[in-house]
């Protein structure tokens, strides 16, 4: 018997919520945007209860006990060692890669992206004068693969200065394995391209599938890489801004936080310090029943597909709680077909193109969720789905 129970409806509407109030209608079920419909973990509202009470919420002085969970957690669920000097905090890790891109790039220069791959790297590379070289994955039996053919040519392109990694993958749902990260890193040590890893996903990871940490393989293939982790997806804590960089070169490192100076992300929030210390200390068991809640929704939803949906393939989820399906066959745009199940389905999903051309024809459903309002929200889908 589950301790948490992950059912129990929460209503959402009428909170700010960017997942829930931006419809025009209160009747859209909101299946996009990545957070969760789940209260956190019950340690980290009991800290910030506590926090609360106290009633001045003044500049935060970041704690020991703060890099000390960080430290351990990656340590003992990971295998991955690094110390306090490694660490950059800042406000959310999209900010940190904006950071990061400026720290390590010129005006001009080629940043690598994997596509389908998350909208915010594009903007990331954008905003900071660069341009995204694309290295689209192939989708083969059902799931993406790297193309490391392309990826060796953009690599060698010597105006490429960065690989930006999804790792695990949002929103292709891949974890990638140790040979394939090794092989990455090969490729780009080989022609002085630099890997910073977007790892916000790393706890949402299923059964037989394990994640690895870029910044976990030999030293040799990670000395000059950058890691993004946050508590924020798996806790559901995104609001609470909170991230950490990670990284073993002093002289990258002081670049970095020279530039999340610059961008003025370089003050954090006493409670996303304080859901951060949780999240590591205490929220080991909720993840845990959190991630089987999930694998029961993925697995209703494929097999609701292969019921009602045969045509639109589903595809394999190893980690995050976002499942990308292939809507190629009907010939409308991602972004055309979004509109019409928010009018006609009263459902909200993602379009593809918003991943880049090679998400086009392709819809993200956010599955994070209750279970009935999934079944719901699915047989709201299937009524309009099957008229194409």
């Amino acid at each position: 018997m589950m301790k948490f129970d992950f059912n129990v409806p929460v209503d959402r509407r009428h909170t700010n919520s960017y997942k829930w109030d931006s419809a025009n209608q209160e009747d859209i079920i909101p299946l996009w945007v990545a957070d969760m419909d789940f209260k956190t973990a019950p340690a980290i509202i009991e800290i910030l209860k506590k926090r609360v009470e106290h009633g001045i919420f003044g500049y935060t002085k970041v704690p020991d006990e703060y890099y000390n969970a960080t430290i351990k957690w990656f340590a003992s669920e990971h295998g991955w060692n690094f110390n306090r000097e490694n660490i950059i905090y800042t406000s959310g890790v999209v900010p940190a890669i904006s950071a990061i891109i400026k720290a390590l790039t010129e005006e001009g220069d080629k940043v690598i992206v994997q596509t389908p791959v998350y909208n915010c790297f594009f903007s990331s590379i954008r905003n900071n004068g660069c341009v995204a070289s694309e290295n689209n994955l192939i989708l083969r039996d059902n799931t993406y693969f790297i193309d490391f053919d392309d990826l060796e040519k953009k690599a060698a392109d010597p105006k490429a200065k960065i690989l930006l990694l999804c790792n695990p993958h949002n929103p292709a749902g891949r974890v990638w394995t140790k040979e394939e990260l090794e092989r990455i890193g090969e490729i780009c040590v080989k022609n002085n391209v630099k890997v910073v890893s977007d790892e916000i996903h790393c706890e949402l990871v299923y059964s037989p599938y394990s994640y690895t940490p870029f910044g976990s393989l030999k030293e040799e293939l990670t000395s000059k890489s950058v890691s993004c982790v946050s508590p924020s997806k798996a806790f559901n804590i995104a609001g609470l801004q909170i991230a950490n960089i990670v990284c073993k070169d002093d002289e990258m490192l002081q670049k970095i936080d020279k530039a999340i100076n610059i961008n003025e992300v370089c003050d954090v929030n006493p409670f996303g310090v304080l859901a951060t210390i949780a999240a590591y200390t205490e929220g080991k068991e909720w993840l845990e029943e959190l991630k089987k809640y999930l694998w029961g929704n993925y697995q209703y939803l494929i097999e609701f597909f292969n019921t009602h949906l045969p045509q639109y393939p589903v595809l394999k989820l190893e980690g995050t709680y976002l499942v990308w399906v292939d809507c190629r066959h009907i010939g409308i745009p991602s972004e055309e077909l979004e509109e019409r199940l928010i009018k006609e389905a009263k459902v909200w999903l993602n379009a593809g193109d918003m991943y880049g051309k090679a998400g086009e024809g392709f819809m993200r459903i956010n599955i994070a969720t209750q279970r009935e309002r999934l079944q719901e929200g699915l047989k709201r889908l299937a009524k309009v789905l099957t008229k194409y």
